[in-house]
């Protein structure tokens, strides 16, 4: 019977830590998996989300020891990747690089949205926020914010301003710079930013309102002139380029940005590993150096951090979309 005590003890001590695993859960699974975790991105590759989520995933994939493979999901302004992680299973294998448009604005433009971003997404941590930028094409004759509105209070609706299609945040920009300024524009919707800055530089639009990591090369490249940024402040890769409050428009600020997200009833565990590997690897030179060039700033902090902002703009954009919707 003695020689039995030692395989008994075994037994019992494997016993104990299978029960351990099991009230780990989800995160014990995704702990021990060699799966890769896939990032998926609402918009097609080459796009300023896409360059920016396939900066992030390699640096998030070295703080947590694991492959992250961005997953391009395009469709509806974001909203058919996030819907694919809202219906996932909470295993932290799936997450969603958010743009801030899916998350704040998509809920009141479209008749009908597929997932609710407040209540089927788990926020895990803030990314990045950016500004957006007014140009102009070379040849316009405003040289600045005063001079356009001059000219568009004297040309109701003339002027004509491309975004990347009916809801984005650059169509809404448009729409919450006419309304503070008191004039009139007449938007041309395209199925994203780059063939709109195309026509901006042909001549064939007036204006855009666009990222700012997006368009500083067309600006340096004299290939359209920027009149204000859309920040508080002057934006760092565009020093010389003054903001909307310096241009008299004081009470005009819009900005977007970059979370990270789950699926609904993701455990706090995974969460919190994530926000954390999320911190670190922002924190690395390499990759701080590369999105501050592109005109992005970091933008650390809690899950309750990013549910915070998205609620407040949610609350604000509600107002600017009335009378817009797409199916």
């Amino acid at each position: 019977m003695d020689k039995l005590k030692p395989v008994k003890r075994a037994r019992r001590g494997l016993f104990v830590a299978l029960l351990g695993l099991m009230a780990l859960g989800p995160l014990a699974a995704q702990a021990q998996s060699s799966q890769p975790i896939r990032l998926v991105v609402g918009y097609a590759a080459g796009g300023p989300v896409d360059a920016a989520a396939r900066l992030f995933a390699p640096a998030l994939a070295k703080e947590l020891g694991v492959a992250v493979i961005v997953d391009n999901r395009p469709g509806a302004s974001g909203v058919l990747g996030g819907n694919s992680v809202a219906k996932a299973v909470p295993d932290g294998l799936l997450l969603f690089f958010a743009a801030s448009p899916t998350i704040t604005i998509s809920p009141h433009v479209l008749k009908s949205m597929s997932f609710n971003p407040a209540k089927d997404l788990s926020p895990i941590a803030p990314i990045l926020s950016y500004s957006n930028v007014l140009v102009v094409s070379k040849d316009q004759p405003f040289k600045n914010v005063k001079e356009l509105l001059a000219y568009a209070k004297a040309n109701p609706g003339k002027l004509t301003y491309g975004s990347a299609g009916v809801g984005a945040s650059n169509h809404l920009s448009g729409e919450l710079f006419a309304k503070r300024t008191g004039t009139e524009f007449n938007h041309i919707p395209y199925k994203g930013n780059a063939p709109a800055m195309t026509d901006v530089i042909g001549g064939q639009l007036n204006m855009m309102f666009d990222i700012v990591g997006s368009a500083r090369n067309y600006i340096a490249s004299g290939r359209v002139r920027a009149l204000a940024v859309t920040s508080r402040e002057r934006n760092p890769s565009l020093p010389e380029v003054p903001s909307m409050r310096e241009e008299g428009v004081a009470d005009y600020e819009v900005g977007g940005w970059y979370g990270l997200y789950g699926p609904a009833k993701l455990p706090a565990a995974i969460v919190d590993r994530y926000n954390d590997a999320t911190r670190r690897a922002l924190a690395n030179e390499e990759l701080r150096s590369k999105l501050v060039e592109q005109g992005y700033d970091l933008w650390l902090g809690s899950p309750k951090t990013l549910s915070d902002r998205a609620s407040k703009e949610l609350a604000m954009w509600a107002t600017v979309t009335k009378g817009i919707q797409v199916d």
